[in-house]
């Protein structure tokens, strides 16, 4: 590893580092893909990192190519103490609206780690359902908090995968390009096509009759 990358992976490091106690052993950076696009889920990536890691390359995953994303993400899966993803679907984001939807997701990504945390560090969000584990919410934590960058990762690659197997069934709107975000492309798709079960109601209303 390159002495510059090594740098900004332990100025990555250096918040989170000072979490570290008697009571806090492990921390869960947990950080979520898919809030903005017109179709498909919102996913929530949730990871325990070993105190030691030091993946090169781990960022805010709007930073890393796409495959670069999958290297990490196989890098980061592979190393992590526990790993898990919450998903919520385009029904339930219409149902209960985005932001609610994404703290749905964040509570089944929290229900799924094999090993619960001590410490969750979390992007943004606030009000959330960690099952009584204590959190600290970071602004634009992918970028500031090397557990919260590996989520971020892991939330980004697990739903462009999802996305491009998405594609396959309806090729039609080149989901495997944009990944259901709104490109020109995509909506001219829906003004020529019409929407699938994939699209967001709510999201669309502007694009249909």
């Amino acid at each position: 590893m390159k002495e510059k990358e090594e740098e900004r992976l332990r100025v990555l490091k250096q918040d989170e580092e000072k979490l570290y106690s008697d009571k806090i052993q492990l921390i869960a950076g947990i950080d979520e893909a898919g809030r903005g696009p017109l179709a498909g889920p919102v996913v929530v990536g949730a990871v325990i990192m070993p105190k030691d890691s030091m993946i090169e390359g781990v960022n805010d995953s709007k930073k890393v190519s796409e495959k670069k994303r999958e290297k990490i993400y196989e890098e980061i899966t592979k190393e992590a103490i526990s790993w898990s993803v919450g998903i919520a679907d385009q029904n339930e984001i219409d149902e209960i609206n985005i932001l609610n939807a994404t703290k749905l997701a964040l509570k089944r990504a929290i229900e799924n780690l094999e090993t619960k945390p001590d410490l969750i560090l979390v992007d943004a969000l606030t009000n959330i359902d960690t099952q009584n584990i204590p959190y600290k919410s970071i602004i634009k934590g992918d970028a500031k908090e090397y557990s919260i960058a590996a989520a971020s990762i892991i939330a980004k690659v697990t739903r462009d995968r999802m996305m491009r197997e998405y594609d396959e069934i309806y090729p039609q709107y080149g989901f495997n390009g944009h990944k259901g975000y709104g490109t020109a492309k995509h909506i001219a798709a829906i003004k020529e096509y019409g929407p699938c079960i994939l699209h967001r109601k709510s999201f669309i209303k502007n694009f249909v009759k």
